[in-house]
């Protein structure tokens, strides 16, 4: 069952930056975070929070794996897998890359262009990046699951409304 809490507005890049960093501080090992929104709606922006928020060291650039596929970004307080499924054009492509494995790690795992195809765990929390202004955006969320609702809960007080 998905649940949706109500949509909540980031003014700024600095404000995606802050919501990251709280999601990072919220993040838990094993947790999975499905990043939705067009090009430019800030869903790297949004993860190099998450990285300050789980003490990535500041001098490793966080940068989108588009051609990379999967990030790993080790020295936290957990280790951090971005991936990025914008380049993959068949299901079958999805088969090498490991994210039943990194679903189940210690670490967090983070899919930008999740909703191209379904590869995720069964409760995951989905997060939806929409451009409101040149620098506004709107962020809705859903949860698919007790784990991802209760991820929901510690990262985002609007959830609390649900």
């Amino acid at each position: 069952m998905v649940e949706m809490s109500p949509p909540f507005e980031s003014q700024s890049p600095s404000e995606t930056h802050a919501l990251g960093e709280a999601l990072g501080r919220a993040l838990a090992a094993g947790d999975t975070v499905a990043l939705v929104g067009d090009l430019g709606a800030g869903k790297t922006a949004l993860v190099q929070g998450v990285a300050a928020g789980l003490n990535v060291p500041p001098e490793v650039r966080i940068t989108s794996p588009t051609f990379t596929l999967i990030n790993d970004y080790p020295g936290g307080r957990l280790p951090l897998f971005h991936a990025d499924l914008y380049r993959i054009a068949t299901a079958d492509e999805l088969y090498e890359l490991p994210f039943a494995d990194l679903s189940e790690t210690d670490g967090a795992l983070i899919v930008e262009w999740a909703d191209r195809f379904s590869v995720l765990p069964a409760d995951h929390l989905t997060i939806t990046l929409e451009v409101t202004g040149d620098t506004s955006r709107r962020f809705t969320t859903a949860t698919t699951g007790p784990r991802s609702q209760s991820l929901l809960t510690r990262w985002h007080p609007a959830a609390m409304s649900m």
